[in-house]
């Protein structure tokens, strides 16, 4: 459960500003579709943090478990770093409508969250909690959760969001993720 809680709220916070919530709002003022972008988001979502996680389940069977420790405590001081630099909106032309709306955005959002810090962050959560099952779910509710009101209010709920601030939570949150497993794990 704890692996579920975790994953869910260090997604959704870093996903705040991050570049796929920029195109999710770009995908939903251009197509103005919410049901296929939601649900092209989730395929996306899911598929990118299941190869992510077991990427980070590799990784613990590849790397003894204290270097494992050692990278995955830098690993998050790295992301609370990186939670703190505005991202830019990917460009447009990735969201060309040729396949649909659905297909485009499933296509868009799994490229786009390739390398992307939660999916970096997905590998790390994976290494830490041994559990590709709820990484996976509480990550995808994360995203889900960061994603979904930016397709249904758009523009209106980023206006009205202090981006720094959050971004701000995010990094605390991944530098208390880094100390805990430097110091405890």
């Amino acid at each position: 459960m704890e692996a579920l809680l975790v994953s869910t709220g260090v997604v959704a916070l870093a996903e705040i500003g991050d570049k796929t919530q920029l195109l999710a709002l770009l995908l939903a003022t251009r197509f103005r579709k919410p049901i296929p972008i939601v649900l092209g988001i989730f395929v996306a979502t899911l598929a990118n943090h299941a190869f992510a996680s077991a990427v980070g389940n590799w990784l613990v069977s590849f790397i003894g478990a204290d270097a494992l420790r050692w990278i995955l405590g830098v690993s998050f001081l790295a992301m609370a770093a990186w939670s703190l630099i505005p991202d830019s909106a990917p460009d447009e032309s990735s969201a060309a409508p040729r396949f649909g709306v659905f297909l485009t955005t499933v296509v868009a959002f799994f490229l786009v969250e390739m390398g992307d810090k939660t999916q970096i962050a997905t590998v790390a959560l994976a290494a830490q909690f041994h559990s590709i099952v709820w990484v996976v779910l509480g990550t995808t509710i994360g995203m889900m959760l960061a994603n979904v009101p930016v397709v249904y209010l758009g523009d209106a709920l980023i206006k009205r969001v202090p981006l720094q601030s959050v971004r701000i939570v995010a990094a605390l949150a991944f530098a208390v993720l880094g100390v805990y497993v430097l110091v405890f794990a």
